[in-house]
């Protein structure tokens, strides 16, 4: 998470002007009517919204006003589908916005790298996945859970660097050249995060999953007696 400080003016707005329309296509495509219908869907949203929120308070704040917190939205994107993720993570920046730990006006910068970023990398990979349609639980889990997430953060770091260098009011550090050996202590942990929880799902509650096909990965494979004629 990066403060409004340390990003210039058209930075902001850039980040506003993709975010904004952003929350309105979800708005517009989100489940509504299933939503209200359905209270098991309902817990699941508010549930998901409180995790999401506990998850980006722990988190730590550096001096320069740069902000390191897992994001989690790779595992919340595949139990919601992406319309209900994207506001999710809008809820809880707003949670967050209300406690002071976040700037209003970096908001849309930071939504656009920490929402809709991991969002769209674990849809385009679930349908990725689902135009395959591999029928390898472990493929599902890994393609869609796993390497998402990684992916997911190692983009987040990368461009909010590449933002910061561009803007030029944060200062580079000197060791600039030794830091793609820390973005593995990045990438590892939140892949692990999102994975496991997949994982869990996939195991305990796999009708939770929006994108998960139950048939296809769960069904008990064919003898050749129990073949059809």
């Amino acid at each position: 998470m990066i403060s409004a400080e340390l990003l210039s003016t058209e930075s902001l707005g850039l980040g506003w002007a993709i975010y904004l329309p952003a929350i309105a296509w979800a708005v517009w495509r989100a489940p509504w009517v299933e939503l209200f219908s359905d209270s098991r869907r309902q817990h699941l949203l508010f549930g998901t919204v409180l995790a999401l929120f506990l998850l980006w308070l722990m988190r730590r704040d550096f001096e320069s006003g740069v902000s390191y917190h897992f994001i989690g939205l790779t595992a919340v994107t595949l139990l919601l589908d992406w319309p209900l993720a994207v506001l999710s993570g809008l809820v809880a920046q707003l949670g967050l916005l209300a406690l002071g730990k976040q700037d209003l006006a970096a908001l849309g910068i930071n939504g656009a790298l920490l929402v809709l970023l991991p969002v769209l990398v674990t849809e385009l990979c679930a349908k990725w996945v689902e135009h395959y349609q591999p029928r390898n639980l472990f493929v599902y889990i890994f393609c869609c859970g796993f390497f998402p997430a990684a992916l997911a953060a190692l983009l987040c770091v990368l461009i909010g660097l590449g933002l910061l260098w561009v803007d030029g009011v944060f200062p580079m550090p000197p060791w600039l050249e030794d830091f793609i050996g820390y973005l593995w202590l990045v990438m590892f942990p939140e892949a692990f995060i999102n994975g496991t929880a997949v994982t869990a799902l996939v195991v305990f509650c796999p009708d939770w999953l929006e994108t998960f096909n139950r048939t296809r990965y769960l069904q008990a494979p064919w003898k050749d007696d129990d073949t059809p004629r």
